[in-house]
């Protein structure tokens, strides 16, 4: 399997972590997503949407970074990750949808005005920011009461779910995240950084942020 990407991206360091979870093998393409190497035609080929990850399987070419690890997870075997009890996954596979639909969106503009703006040179926009925080409270709400009484979003060891459910919210410091009311998603998201897979794919490095 080879993984089109840039490992400072959040779906990009969404899906190396999750393959170093699982333990999977897999060959890198990098593509400078900063300077618009998605754009390519070359990639364009692979991902017609000009987003980044994709991965490449033999004659499968595969985006969505959800579906990479939904892919990665069967065709490796991966059973505490992505078990394969029917009720456990449709619980897995409904945290995956809800982090593409709803988390992920919400917890951006928070990287945006706070991670990204200041490494371009810009001011964040206040008036985004609190245009946001009802919306990212309603949903911290939803994640904070799923994580009571339990170490991991769905299954007692770490699983997909959890990856893609942090990835967003990876440098949620300096995205400064206003987390102070959640105090079951700030324990979860300290084990998660404590998860060899997690800590070796930690992006503030490669974006100057110490």
């Amino acid at each position: 399997m080879k993984l089109y990407y840039d490992p400072r991206t959040v779906n990009c360091r969404k899906v190396v972590a999750g393959f170093k979870l699982m333990g999977i093998d897999f060959e890198t393409a990098d593509i400078d997503y900063f300077a618009q190497g998605h754009l390519a035609p070359e990639y364009m080929a692979i991902n017609p949407n000009a987003s980044l990850p994709a991965l490449v399987d033999g004659d499968l070419k595969l985006w969505e970074s959800n579906a990479i690890l939904q892919y990665a997870a069967d065709k490796a075997g991966a059973a505490s990750a992505y078990p394969a009890d029917l009720k456990v996954r449709a619980d897995i596979n409904r945290w995956l949808l809800w982090e593409a639909n709803l988390w992920f969106p919400s917890t951006y503009v928070y990287l945006v005005e706070n991670v990204v703006k200041p490494i371009l040179g810009a001011e964040p926009d206040q008036a985004i920011l609190d245009g946001e925080a009802e919306r990212f409270n309603k949903l911290a709400g939803i994640l904070d009461a799923q994580l009571a009484g339990r170490d991991w979003v769905s299954t007692p060891d770490p699983s997909i779910a959890d990856i893609a459910l942090a990835a967003p919210m990876h440098l949620h410091r300096h995205q400064k995240l206003p987390l102070e009311n959640y105090g079951n998603i700030r324990a979860w998201i300290a084990r998660m950084e404590e998860l060899p897979a997690w800590k070796s794919t930690d992006v503030a490095p490669l974006l100057g942020l110490s």
